[in-house]
């Protein structure tokens, strides 16, 4: 594979198919479907083979990548393409920064931060770090390095600003936001509808919502920058939080006179909102207007309306919309079936949910932690035991999206484990312990002592349980600590 270094109009149309791909890279990519396993497959493909490709669609496929969470073959792309000659300006080594702290770590992003030369640290590597830290909930790190950026006398933009509000929002400290917004009104930093959009989180955060009404009122008096539909659904999404209904609504109806552009994710925030006001019909109308927007709906739109739907009760008509997706999908998205899986389990329509389970891997469905989870959920609300315990397994085994380990709820731990204790089901209870074991080093004394109760209801000895709890660095309570002299009695 080669790149194609002249600059050409952003036109792949009229190319050469002898040495340029025969469509968008961005749609090579994504040929199978869109899981990191398949995407990462067409990748290694495209970067073995010879042909070349403009080097904006590279930045553009890049850009995509990072939209939809696949770092890692973002970054392939972005390094394999440098060393083959792709020279990359500061905002391409900005990007590459983001993409090395979140496929590989905030150190490794650290490193290549270092590593750059000196004409290279500019506010958009600087900001990109930042950003980073911010990712992280590094208040400490970030906070410090937003202070050299000011020493060095780089700008400090509204993004960086935004990105430090945003951390102090999701750490517990949005009543630090408005002092960030009184500095950037002292540094004359123009704002951004995103700057707004976090403020106005900030404050609702603190139960403000007179103080949110305050900054839509600064943001129309000031006039640089004009409300959009972000700005709307953030407004409508506080009021509802807040039980505010009518208030809600009438911000709704602003984010709709507003979506001119006819955007996806307005089209998204709402169906979700008008769903948790529990406006069944205003949710098929936005669902209606939708489709005339975007006839080739994707799997994410039915996802996201099918949820609402089930949320809202109309588990009929969810049906309807999913087997209208079965008959139109490209790609079997398993996140869509394991909605109505969840919908039919909740129904106690547990054969209809085995029956999609069933017929999901012939059309390509692969099942996944969440499929199983919601099985297991079943069965623990209806005693099953033995069968909570084979769908756990099956899940722990899958593990998450990420490569991570899946684990039960706490919850979910709690009610097998008093369950167990009810039946006196040792061996029920081992298996528990067992599955929780390859999924952590830490099962919590809670669940030792669960078990110990129900060794002790089992009429059962355990010799060896005090050196087992001094093994996994468990210390239980004095009631337990009882039930321990009878169960070790043979020590």
């Amino acid at each position: 594979m080669a790149l194609r270094h002249l600059t050409r109009p952003r036109d792949i149309v009229k190319r050469s198919t002898k040495k340029y791909l025969d469509e968008p890279l961005y749609h090579r990519l994504f040929k199978d479907g869109g899981s990191e396993v398949s995407v990462r497959q067409q990748l290694n493909q495209f970067l073995k083979g010879t042909k070349h490709v403009f080097k904006w669609e590279v930045g553009d496929t890049i850009k995509k990548l990072r939209s939809r969470g696949l770092y890692y073959p973002a970054l392939k792309l972005s390094e394999v393409m440098e060393h083959r000659g792709m020279n990359k300006t500061v905002s391409d080594q900005a990007i590459h920064l983001d993409l090395v702290a979140k496929a590989r770590g905030i150190t490794a992003g650290e490193a290549y931060f270092v590593s750059l030369p000196e004409t290279s640290k500019t506010e958009l590597t600087y900001a990109s770090l930042l950003n980073c830290y911010c990712k992280e909930l590094m208040t400490e790190k970030a906070e410090g390095l937003l202070s050299k950026m000011k020493e060095l006398n780089i700008t400090v933009s509204s993004m960086s600003y935004n990105s430090l509000m945003t951390l102090y929002t999701k750490t517990g400290q949005a009543e630090r936001v408005p002092g960030v917004i009184q500095e950037m009104k002292a540094e004359n930093v123009m704002p951004d509808s995103y700057t707004y959009n976090v403020w106005m989180r900030a404050l609702a955060a603190t139960e403000d919502v007179l103080g949110v009404e305050r900054v839509i009122e600064e943001m129309n008096r000031d006039g640089r920058v004009a409300p959009d539909w972000t700005t709307y659904s953030n407004m409508a999404s506080i009021y509802v939080d807040a039980g505010l209904s009518e208030k809600a609504e009438k911000a709704l109806q602003e984010l709709e006179g507003k979506n001119t552009d006819r955007d996806f994710k307005a089209y998204q925030f709402l169906v979700t909102l008008y769903g948790r006001l529990g406006k069944l019909t205003e949710v098929y109308r936005i669902w209606r207007s939708l489709r005339l927007a975007m006839p080739k709906t994707s799997n994410v739109a039915y996802l996201n309306m099918i949820q609402v739907l089930v949320n809202l009760k109309d588990v009929p008509g969810a049906e309807t919309l999913f087997k209208e997706w079965q008959a139109s999908c490209s790609t079997y998205d398993i996140r869509v079936v394991n909605v109505m899986i969840g919908a039919y389990a909740r129904e106690g329509l547990i054969e209809k949910a085995n029956e999609l389970k069933e017929k999901s891997p012939r059309r390509g469905g692969k099942l996944n932690a969440k499929t199983w989870e919601l099985f297991m959920d079943y069965y623990v609300k209806k005693g099953d035991t033995a069968q909570a315990l084979e769908c756990m397994s099956k899940a722990a085994s899958i593990g998450k999206g990420d490569g991570g380990k899946w684990l039960p709820s706490e919850e979910t731990v709690r009610s097998l484990m008093s369950q167990f204790e009810e039946k006196k089901d040792v061996s029920g209870a081992e298996s528990l312990l067992e599955i929780l074991k390859k999924g952590t080093d830490d099962v919590g004394a809670e669940t030792f002592e669960s078990l110990i109760r129900t060794y002790a209801a089992a009429g059962k000895s355990h010799p060896a349980m005090r050196q087992r709890l001094k093994m996994e660095k468990v210390k239980v309570d004095k009631a337990t600590e009882k039930l321990l002299d009878e169960l070790c009695q043979d020590e």
